[in-house]
């Protein structure tokens, strides 16, 4: 942990514990300076972590105080799962789809979706890219941009990478209908039917039915809710069962929100280059970060070619349009070949107009917004989770994206939660779905990326009495 995380986790858990109550100020700058021994820069670096997070708030010329909202959160989750040690046969698709198909309706408050929602993003100033792009579209892009995709597309997201010190050429990397399909065609590339792939416990739902489509096993390996994968447990696997890929999240995991260190990052590449396992990296939300600056991935450690980095637009830009991409190092080849045999390209006229977007500038001003949003919605989920859920209820506390996992107390059904919620118009995503073994009955996960407003409010209250019940 960083001097400047570790001041904001002594500072949020002094707001928890209510010795800083909502309406006092924080330490000035100097004073913690000088009794901590840090620098100035390390202090704003945490009380702008805090004020993310919607915990404290700056007035001019004055300080930062501890935010009116600012009140208890439930205890994080401070266990790593025990999955079995065993490769499964993965069969959760028809539960997966019977989950969301219950959640897609408007109507619905819907704590269950995987997607933020729309109202969050800049639909208006996309669109104004779309119509001048689109009647300017060269007729040989349709042809010239099937695979990998348009020019000035891959230069704009090469250049994302180069900010974080990362020299991906715009060669390598494939333009994909969202980063779903970019990672299952990284699957396809790097294994074939009746091997195994390890996935983290719990997981992304879409990452088993990927396995179970293409006759792939699961080996799920023990993951904590804050640092991620156990690499101890992962290297007795990589022994034991030999698997084809890892498929992992290491930035702000679906659906734990977990967010591993930067040397963990490093050594889970080192474990894995040892074993000459390919690691497909799905990152989609790599740029929800609520710190100073985005989350390293895996990809920036990797040497030999073997991590297959897959992001998206869908879940910080644009959601809608369909567009992700893969940097799959020496795979790159092999996954463009999978696209050209599947779907031959991504749409020429969205692709041009997100890459005129993106030369425009404005995405870094928009991501701010984003993050304070989004920063802010989790806490007031937490509080209300905390407010209303049973004693004994766990959630975690993510440091970026729109995932809480909550557990309630040993013996509950999220499964029967679920059902019961939709009766009042709520939806969430019970913790089964997030496994091959149908583990985590007493988990669910939360989504705070939707509109926060009198009526999610209460419907959180409402769940909340419905998990006193079960």
């Amino acid at each position: 942990m960083k001097r400047y995380e570790a001041l904001a986790a002594d500072i949020e858990a002094s707001i928890r514990a209510g010795v800083l109550r909502p309406g006092d100020r924080l330490p000035s700058v100097r004073h913690t300076c000088e009794s901590r021994g840090i620098s100035a820069s390390t202090v704003f670096q945490a009380y702008y972590l805090l004020e993310a997070r919607g915990l404290v708030r700056a007035r001019e010329r004055s300080g930062y105080y501890v935010s009116e909202g600012a009140r208890k959160r439930p205890p994080a989750p401070d266990h790593a799962s025990q999955p079995a040690d065993a490769s499964i046969a993965v069969d959760v698709s028809e539960l997966v789809f019977e989950v969301l198909e219950a959640s897609r309706t408007r109507d619905t408050v819907a704590f269950g979706s995987a997607f933020p929602s729309p109202q969050l993003f800049p639909l208006a100033r996309l669109g104004q890219s779309l119509a001048a792009t689109a009647p300017a579209l060269d007729p040989w892009s349709t042809v010239d941009d099937l695979t990998p995709g348009n020019p000035a597309l891959r230069r704009q997201i090469a250049l994302r990478y180069l900010a974080d010190g990362l020299r991906v050429h715009t060669d390598e990397i494939v333009v994909t209908n969202g980063a779903l399909e970019a990672l299952n065609l990284c699957l396809a590339a790097v294994t074939r039917p009746g091997g195994a792939v390890v996935v983290e416990s719990p997981t992304f739902y879409a990452a088993l039915q990927a396995l179970e489509r293409l006759g792939l096993q699961a080996i799920e390996v023990p993951t904590h809710p804050r640092e991620g994968i156990d690499l101890a447990a992962l290297a007795h696997a990589l022994e034991r069962h030999r698997p084809q890929a890892c498929w992992l999240m290491t930035t702000f995991q679906n659906p734990l929100g977990s967010l591993m260190p930067e040397d963990k990052k490093q050594a889970l590449v080192a474990l894995l280059a040892r074993h000459g396992v390919p690691l497909i990296e799905d990152d989609v939300y790599a740029e929800l970060y609520f710190g100073d600056r985005r989350p390293l991935p895996a990809k920036a450690f990797d040497r030999e070619g073997l991590v297959l980095h897959c992001g998206s637009f869908s879940k910080c830009l644009a959601p809608g349009y369909r567009l992700g991409w893969a940097a799959p190092g020496r795979f790159a080849q092999a996954v463009a070949r999978q696209k050209l045999t599947t779907t031959l390209g991504a749409s020429a006229p969205v692709q041009a107009a997100l890459a005129d977007y993106l030369q425009r500038g404005g995405f870094d001003k928009h991501l701010r917004r984003l993050r304070q949003t989004l920063a802010a919605r989790q806490a007031r989920v937490a509080e209300a989770v905390a407010a209303h859920f049973p004693p004994g209820t766990r959630a975690t506390q993510p440091a970026g994206g729109y995932f809480l996992w909550v557990e309630l107390p040993e013996g509950a059904d999220t499964l029967r939660l679920h059902r019961q919620a939709l009766q009042h118009g709520i939806s969430i995503a019970p913790g089964p779905i997030f496994s091959a073994s149908r583990g985590f009955a007493h988990c669910l996960r939360l989504n705070y990326g939707q509109e926060w407003n009198a009526r999610s409010e209460a419907a959180l209250a409402t769940l909340g009495q419905l998990a006193h019940a079960l």
